[in-house]
């Protein structure tokens, strides 16, 4: 046998016979032929195998997105960390004692200054106001009989035909009937205003919260809060900043420049679409922490922002410049340091450490290591190393930062 898959040679070896001269019988021959064939047949099958093994086909490159870098103008600014809070918040008690009777409203719906939204059981109340109406409607019958005896008394003693001092005592006895009929009228009111407490209307407009007490229970002003409304637009969002902060935002401003803008980014690392304004600095600087708590005002119209919400805040001032950005995923971390992979020269894979700037949304300003018009991947990281082939397709313009984030939930 020549070589692992050349020619195949048999040879059947005889029994040596007396004289040295080898002898083959019919038999062995015939069994040396087909252990021959055998052998034969198991060796081009080996060859045929290593064959197919020895020339696999060519895997393909991994399939990558990128963005090419281009400059993006950003206004400069610094990010905090910030929570919404509500422009108004109303906790809904009872006024009076008496059992709920009407509960008028949709928990979580919008309500309207004004709205009627609990009743409590009239009765007890409505029969104390025809009570003090019974009880005015006499001191005032009173009242007419004392003026008519005064009156009396004034024209009898003019013919002295009456003591004065009985004509004092009728005096001071229509006095009291005029302070009678004024504690009587006070009385009634207060029974009218226990009355009218019975219907609890909405202070403000707003979102209602769900109610806490359920009709058929007895509720009064010891009985907690009944339900909550929280208004919705505008709404405020508050966030710390460091003495520190402050005074250096002083210093660079110099007195000019407008406004700074308030701009929000929403948990899911969107931009809100409203930016505002900063309306109030607070006059204290918490001890603790030393920050003083800054207040923004923003418009809420779609009721997008949520009270109790925390949320990223993004106080810009100045104006804008051009700088490179790259969505936040896109960016990798190991014990060096932060970096990203490009796609360079030949689609290869190529790794490159970034100096890191502020945040914006879902984007990372680049001040060092990368380059304009640079290749960034986006998606498929996971799947490629440094020195890899990769084939390379654009990220839609208004997608990179959504198809990155998919990218981001893949990894973790």
């Amino acid at each position: 046998m020549a070589g692992r898959c050349g020619t195949v040679r048999i040879q059947a070896d005889g029994v040596m016979m007396g004289t040295g001269t080898p002898w083959v019988g019919p038999t062995a021959r015939r069994a040396a032929r087909w252990v021959g064939l055998g052998l034969a047949a198991l060796l081009l099958t080996g060859c045929e195998e290593q064959a197919e093994t020895a020339a696999p086909a060519a895997a393909a490159p991994p399939a990558v997105t990128v963005i090419t870098l281009q400059p993006t103008e950003i206004t400069p600014g610094v990010t905090f960390n910030g929570r919404v809070v509500a422009v108004d918040t109303v906790d809904l008690r009872a006024r009076v004692t008496g059992f709920l009777q009407e509960r008028r409203f949709e928990e979580g719906a919008d309500v309207a200054a004004g709205d009627l939204l609990f009743v409590l059981e009239k009765d007890p109340y409505q029969a104390v106001v025809a009570q003090r109406q019974a009880e005015l409607a006499s001191a005032e019958a009173n009242k007419a009989n004392t003026a008519a005896q005064l009156q009396r008394g004034e024209e009898l003693l003019q013919n002295n035909n009456i003591p004065r001092s009985e004509v004092d005592l009728r005096r001071a006895e229509d006095l009291m009937a005029d302070a009678a009929i004024q504690e009587a009228q006070a009385a009634l009111e207060q029974a009218q205003i226990n009355l009218s407490y019975t219907d609890i209307h909405a202070p403000i407009d707003g979102r209602i919260s769900r109610a806490d007490v359920s009709v058929g229970n007895l509720v009064g002003p010891d009985s907690g809060v009944l339900a909550t409304i929280v208004s919705q637009d505008p709404i405020y969002v508050t966030f710390p900043v460091s003495q520190r902060r402050l005074l250096e935002y002083r210093r660079e401003q110099g007195g000019e420049g407008g406004d700074p803008v308030v701009r929000v980014t929403l948990p899911d690392d969107t931009l809100y679409e409203y930016p505002g304004e900063i309306d109030f600095l607070d006059v204290q600087v918490d001890p603790g922490t030393d920050t003083v708590t800054v207040r923004a005002e923003l418009p809420n119209p779609e009721r997008v922002l949520v009270d109790g919400q925390f949320v990223g805040v993004r106080v810009e001032a100045g104006e804008p410049v051009a700088v490179l950005a790259v969505p936040q995923a896109a960016l990798q971390v190991d014990q060096a340091g932060p970096y990203v992979l490009v796609v360079g020269e030949g689609d290869q894979v190529e790794a490159r450490r970034v100096t890191l700037g502020d945040t914006e949304g879902a984007r990372t300003v680049v001040e060092e290591g990368l380059e304009e018009g640079e290749r960034v991947i986006v998606e498929g990281i996971q799947k490629v190393r440094p020195g890899m082939a990769v084939a390379a397709s654009e990220a839609p313009a208004e997608g990179a930062s959504q198809g990155v984030s998919q990218d981001q939930q893949s990894r973790g």
